[in-house]
């Protein structure tokens, strides 16, 4: 099934009236007619979908602000980098969950680029560390600037009382994410 893009033109569909998929354009919230606030859904599971779904749309608008000349697959690699020091080829793979491949090609970009730099083990030499540049981190540095920005548009368009509203899902979501 393909899905229209937002901002483009495309046909009016009827607002969806089941659970929420990654499928549906979603206006978001329905204002309750009682209260004129948004209806905070029905079931656990409609509201863990449309959770989902708003996190994943969030997710990829971030990752779509990146410096220049690097992929979000690189700052991902780059800002994994710097939370470990100088982790392997083999760590940095598993941290983000691609295979060793995969991360060697995004490195050499990386290395190309010259945001980090491997270091074979003195004591190994098959053992290869990544560790950041100066460079590297002005470009970590730079892409989490615009991420940031992004947002602080996004919630300039919002009221007072949304902002409050957000402030308090914002909690939520890092005490859910701090739970096991």
């Amino acid at each position: 099934m393909t899905t229209i893009a937002e901002g483009t033109a495309g046909p009016k569909r009827p607002p969806p009236t089941g659970p929420a998929t990654e499928h549906d354009a979603g206006s978001g919230p329905r204002p309750s007619p009682d209260t004129g606030r948004a209806d905070s859904g029905g079931s656990d599971a409609e509201m863990a979908a449309r959770l989902r779904l708003a996190i994943l749309r969030l997710s990829r608008r971030l990752r779509q602000q990146v410096a220049g000349g690097v992929t979000s697959s690189q700052v991902s690699a780059l800002a994994t980098v710097e939370r470990l020091g100088t982790p392997t080829l083999g760590e940095l793979a598993s941290w983000e969950q691609v295979q060793p491949p995969s991360m060697t090609k995004i490195v050499v970009g990386l290395e190309t680029a010259g945001l980090v730099l491997r270091q074979e083990s003195e004591t190994d030499r098959r053992i290869v560390r990544v560790k950041l540049t100066a460079e590297g981190r002005r470009t970590l540095a730079r892409s989490r600037s615009l991420r940031n920005a992004y947002l602080v548009r996004r919630l300039r368009g919002l009221s007072a009382d949304e902002r409050a509203a957000l402030g308090d899902v914002v909690a939520l979501l890092e005490h859910m994410v701090q739970q096991p």
